[in-house]
């Protein structure tokens, strides 16, 4: 029996926090990778991971907690537009999970490229005399990690635009059908 389009609205946003905690958890297991500092340093005690947890566990834990509520909100905007405007249930979900699709793929380029700006800034000291660090944190790993994470939360900015998209072409498709 297929959804409605309201309990579709609602499983959207779940699978959008669920997909972004999934990103956030993967996503912190490359940059704990390239800045390990970064999270024993910061993220840790922001996020009160205990130390008695393993490095790879809290970074997944940090993803998680960081994330889950950036993929609601992120696309929310666009789930509501379909919600409204998409006249088939079934469409509105492939658009969704589209929508979806689209914001984590340029969420995971964001976060690769932010990875290529922290190396650039390390390698050319560009942002040394504009930047605080945290004491005790080495640059290099502040840095790499940091551009990441920053990268990664600007693209999700850009993807609620871009989620439109996909809602405004399954429209498109469902009135050109009828």
């Amino acid at each position: 029996m297929p959804l409605g389009k309201f309990p579709t609205f609602f499983l959207l946003v779940a699978l959008a926090a669920a997909s972004a905690a999934i990103f956030g958890a993967l996503h912190n297991q490359l940059s704990y990778s390239v800045g390990p500092e970064y999270f024993e340093g910061v993220k840790f005690p922001q996020f009160g991971i205990p130390e008695t947890t393993a490095p790879r566990m809290g970074a997944a834990q940090v993803g998680v907690l960081a994330s889950w509520w950036m993929g609601a909100l992120v696309g929310l905007p666009a789930f509501l537009y379909g919600l409204f405007t998409v006249p088939n249930a079934r469409s509105y979900l492939a658009a969704g999970i589209g929508a979806i699709g689209l914001v984590l793929v340029l969420a995971t380029f964001a976060a690769l490229a932010g990875l290529v700006g922290g190396i650039a800034a390390v390698t050319t000291g560009i942002l040394d005399d504009v930047l605080t660090l945290p004491q005790g944190i080495d640059r290099a790993d502040f840095l790499r990690a940091g551009f990441m994470h920053d990268a990664s939360y600007v693209a999700g900015g850009l993807g609620a635009l871009l989620a439109f998209w996909p809602m405004r072409r399954a429209r498109a498709i469902d009135l050109a059908r009828a």
